[in-house]
């Protein structure tokens, strides 16, 4: 097993930081171009087909409606492999925010599969798992 490249984990950095502007403007240059699955903690929870980002962007925004000061933090990079112009990892995720008034912080994992075409990494799909959350009482 060898190392990602910084292109693999500023692709990561590129998926959390658009959640964390509450999914707003487009997220081109993120995701590749066909192919996509998205599987989320939302419904309709799959994401796939033509229009996969385009339904998954919408929803996402719906989904963070209400959420205020989103951040993330990464832990290392778990079980990457690389084949091809394909590879995979595993990436622990911590979230904060502010979700109608209350704080919260969750933590949970994604497993993501990227494809490199023309040179850039781009998301093919991932699927996202909450493993643990807390609430705390309203501000």
């Amino acid at each position: 097993m060898s190392a990602p490249d910084p292109g693999v984990i500023a692709l990561a950095e590129l998926l959390a930081q658009y959640m964390e502007n509450g999914a707003l403007g487009s997220p081109d240059g993120i995701f590749a171009d066909d192919g996509v699955t998205i599987v989320e903690n939302f419904p309709p929870y799959v994401f796939t087909g033509p229009d996969a980002v385009a339904r998954w962007a919408t929803q996402m925004r719906a989904h963070l409606a209400g959420v205020a000061g989103l951040r993330h933090t990464f832990e290392e990079v778990h079980d990457f492999s690389r084949e091809g112009e394909r590879a995979y990892f595993a990436l622990r995720t911590h979230w904060s925010g502010v979700n109608g008034g209350r704080p919260f912080a969750e933590t949970g994992g994604w497993a993501l599969v990227l494809t490199r075409r023309t040179g850039s990494w781009r998301v093919l799909g991932y699927g996202w798992a909450v493993i643990d959350s807390e609430t705390g009482e309203p501000d």
